[in-house]
Order: C-alpha cells, then structure tokens, then sequence
C-alpha cells in the first residue's frame, strides 16, 4: 500500500503542467486557478482538474476571499519535495552564461519559506563555521553557543523548538548544489531580515535584494560579506 501511494503522488507531481505549477509556488504566495493556468499554459479548465487532484491529495489546499479561490502548499514537505527535485536536473556540461535578469536569482531568492541562494549558502557556512549549529543525523542541533547568539539576534530558539516542524535542516540548493538553511529556524532569519529591511522582495518574484543596512547587519552579526 505504501508503494501504491508512492506511485500515485509521483504520478501527480510528474505531469508537465502540475509541476509547473508547484515550482512557481514556491515563491511562497497563493495564486488563483487563472493564474496557474498562465504559468502552466493550459486551459483554465485543464489547470482545474489539476489542481483538484493535487487539492485531494493533500499536496495542495484552497482558502476562498471572495469570489476567487487562492492555492498553496497543503504541507511544508511539497516545497522540501519540489526544490529536492530540481537538485536531478543534470548540470549543463558547458558553462551558459545567465542573462543579467538571472543572476540575482540565483544570488538570492526564497525557497518557499526561507532564503535560498548564493547568499542562503554563505549563511548557512557561517552558522556552522561559527559554532552556532552543529550537523547531526541530517539535521542541524543547535549548541549553547548558538542559543547566546540568536538570543542577541533577535530570535527566541525556545518557542521554535517547541514547535512540530523540523527545527533547522539542510536543503539541497538547485543553483549552488550545496546545502542552504531550512526549518523553522530558516523562517525565522527570512522574518527578522525582511522585518528589518536587510532584504526586500522583488515584485511578483521569489528574488531578494539586501540593502546596504542588510549588508551591514550580517557582516556584524555572521562577518559574512553578501
């Protein structure tokens, strides 16, 4: 029975439009079935019977203002799955060089919940090379060390440890191939950065911009230089 369900959500996420759909919501917003079905190229009626098989599996859920019905992740794990996914994609043998509208997106972006990125990277190495995380079992464990430093930060660890989802692990970056940070922890660090002007959204996008303040902000902090 197990294999059978692995079988059926691998059938609902392989299907051209449907995967099209959930990388675009990894930006992290709801989007309309209309929407969808531009970012897919199908027919409203087509994005339709997608999205009610993703809706009945749980891989997406509806929350309805107004007249209009708006569609996101059912769980954190389809975004974890979604950007795993994307890490298959063979490395392109010769070196394609980016459009310049590219490149801060692969600089500096969401992963659904927390940054991505070049500079999600360097984040993350910071952490380690600091002390503040320690790996352990394809986790991340927070040390006493790492408990002082988020506490100065700005970040109360002890309410995201009581929380039910993973508290800070790897994720597997699509562009840099190395692992940046996931978890509540991760959520917590794109709040507080975007909170305190250090990045901002760019319109309809997934792309972060720091600021010059940000820049600032976690070269004191993390005596990273992004």
């Amino acid at each position: 029975m197990e294999l059978e369900n692995l079988v059926h959500i691998a059938g609902l996420i392989g299907e051209p439009a449907r995967i099209k759909m959930l990388w675009v919501l990894l930006d992290g917003r709801a989007y309309t079935a209309t929407e969808l079905s531009l970012f897919a190229d199908v027919s409203p009626q087509s994005a339709s019977a997608h999205l009610s098989k993703m809706v009945q599996a749980n891989l997406l859920k509806v929350s309805c203002q107004g007249r209009h019905k708006y569609f996101s992740y059912g769980r954190d794990e389809v975004a974890y799955a979604v950007e795993a996914i994307s890490n298959l994609v063979p490395l392109q043998k010769e070196k394609i060089v980016p459009l310049i509208k590219d490149i801060p997106f692969e600089y500096c972006r969401t992963c659904y919940d927390h940054i991505a990125g070049t500079a999600g990277v360097v984040i993350m190495d910071s952490l380690l090379i600091s002390g503040y995380l320690v790996e352990k079992d394809q986790v991340y464990d927070l040390t006493d060390k790492g408990v002082v430093f988020f506490k100065a930060f700005g970040i109360d660890t002890d309410v995201l440890l009581r929380q039910k989802r993973p508290f800070a692990r790897p994720c597997l970056d699509w562009s840099e191939r190395r692992s940046h940070l996931a978890g509540s922890l991760a959520t917590a660090i794109l709040k507080k950065a975007i909170a305190e002007d250090w990045m901002r959204k760019v319109g309809n996008s997934r792309v972060l911009t720091i600021t010059s303040k940000g820049q600032l902000a976690l070269y004191e902090a993390l005596g990273i230089k992004i």
